[in-house]
């Protein structure tokens, strides 16, 4: 099995044979006109007509589970936030140059989930936007232009975002204002150090600013370390790291479009860290698929910015956004939070359980309904296993269990579905992935014993 470069969980043109007519022809037709830098997920790709709830259904009515998509938090074709957002079509959408009650309401009972210090929120439209806002306010208020992110980060696709990213891959080249420190490492960190070693990598990325004569601005990360492979112990080291960057004269920017909103069985990622940011990032579940993020600070960070500097955003805060965000706010607060912990508790019993026995499975890890499983070469190494990771992933896939790798030798299984998962979805995606570690397992024994001076039995 070729395992794709250029992105983890790659569509290779290979499984392209198993595809419907219906498929190819779709596949023909985007090949030839969508611009080449866009890619697909799995071997064999899939291609959807319709949705509901935590399933996706392709064109001969076969449902897919999704364990994968946090954009739809609240579940696919939400009836209340598609409500919501046609009643306001009807009604009005404008901006926020006008006095907009709709917008002021959904500020204050989004802050009113913040600690407290973070008083203030600015609206756009996508993450990325989100991100690319708050680089211009951190380098804006300390007058620096450095900034620390993790090593395989993704903080989003504007140019001032993909120059913080590394896990675009080797040709989005980062400029010297950036500089990457190695994330935490649960499975082969010792706990008992892990967050000091973090802090002394944060220590020393500043140092290579002075060396560099560039004026360090702060340090943003995602609270999940998402794309380092879903590092989330040992609680605390982000806060740790947040004190270092503040001692420098630096911000800190917590990315939650992963983590936010539920996700981690806490409202922010941030929560379990016991820290409170400079800035918090929002952006994918916020509305359920509609264009809105957002920029949390406080009205003194936010202050030499928003006094000397204009911003506008045609569409951010507009009405028909914010009432498909106000009913995501509402239905998350609504017991969702709770559930993703309740669930997301049950889905790693259910997945470590299945993975009993399986020596490729190195570590089964995660909180609320995100979790990861990390598969490693059985000699002991701990070295990270890619291929195996794309085989389950690939296995799932074809059992209709929609999943996706992580982290920056693509060896770790991303599960990650809508909050509104059930008892139910867990045993369906626990019988599922049991089949496909099975099969993976198999595929491995018997490549090892055809493998040139193996020894079969």
């Amino acid at each position: 099995m070729a395992v794709g470069t250029h992105m983890a969980n790659a569509f290779d043109a290979a499984g392209s044979a198993e595809l419907s007519e219906r498929e190819r022809s779709l596949l023909d037709r985007r090949m030839h006109s969508l611009a080449p830098m866009y890619r697909l997920f799995y071997e064999s790709p899939v291609s959807f007509v319709r949705a509901e709830g935590v399933f996706l259904f392709d064109g001969e009515g076969r449902s897919y589970l999704d364990a994968y998509n946090n954009v739809p938090v609240v579940g696919h074709a939400n009836a209340a936030v598609a409500e919501a957002v046609s009643r306001q079509m009807r009604t009005l959408n404008t901006h926020t140059r006008y006095l907009n009650e709709l917008n002021i309401d959904y500020a204050e009972e989004l802050l009113a989930r913040f600690p407290a210090e973070l008083d203030r929120v600015a609206f756009a439209c996508s993450g990325s936007e989100a991100v690319d806002l708050a680089l211009r306010v951190m380098r804006y208020t300390t007058g620096g232009q450095g900034i620390i992110v993790t090593r395989n980060a993704y903080h989003g696709t504007t140019s001032a975002a993909a120059e913080i990213s590394p896990s675009l891959g080797q040709n989005n080249a980062l400029p010297l204002s950036t500089v990457v420190v190695d994330a935490p490492d649960t499975l082969r960190d010792d706990p008992a150090t892990s967050a000091a070693g973090f802090a002394e990598r944060v220590e020393r990325a500043i140092a290579v600013f002075a060396e560099r004569g560039i004026r360090f601005a702060g340090m943003i990360a995602d609270t999940a370390l998402s794309s380092d492979g879903l590092q989330l112990e040992p609680t605390g080291f982000l806060a740790r790291a947040a004190t270092v960057v503040r001692e420098h004269g630096g911000l800190f920017t917590a990315d939650e479009v992963q983590a936010g909103f539920g996700r981690l069985g806490t409202w922010w990622g941030f929560i379990r860290h016991g820290l409170v940011p400079d800035l918090v990032v929002l952006g994918k579940p916020m509305a359920n698929g509609m264009p809105v993020s957002g920029l949390v600070g406080s009205e003194e960070v936010f202050g030499r910015f928003g006094t000397d500097v204009r911003y506008f955003n045609t569409f951010a805060g507009a009405e028909v956004g914010m009432s498909a965000a106000r009913e995501v706010l509402a239905q998350v607060g609504g017991g969702l939070v709770d559930n993703s912990e309740r669930i997301g508790g049950l889905l790693r019993e259910t997945i470590r359980a299945a993975s009993e026995g399986v020596d490729a499975v190195a570590q089964v890890r995660g909180a609320g309904l995100y979790a990861g499983i990390e598969f490693v070469r059985t000699d002991g190494s701990l070295h990270p296993d890619a291929e195996f990771a794309s085989r389950v992933t690939n296995g799932l896939r074809m059992r209709r269990v929609l999943t996706s790798v992580s982290g920056g030798h693509e060896n770790v299984l991303k599960v990650r579905p809508p909050l509104v998962f059930g008892e139910e979805h867990v045993a369906i995606l626990g019988g599922a992935y049991r089949q496909a570690l099975e099969e993976a397992v198999a595929f491995a024994e018997a490549e090892r014993l055809t493998r040139p001076g193996s020894r079969a039995g």
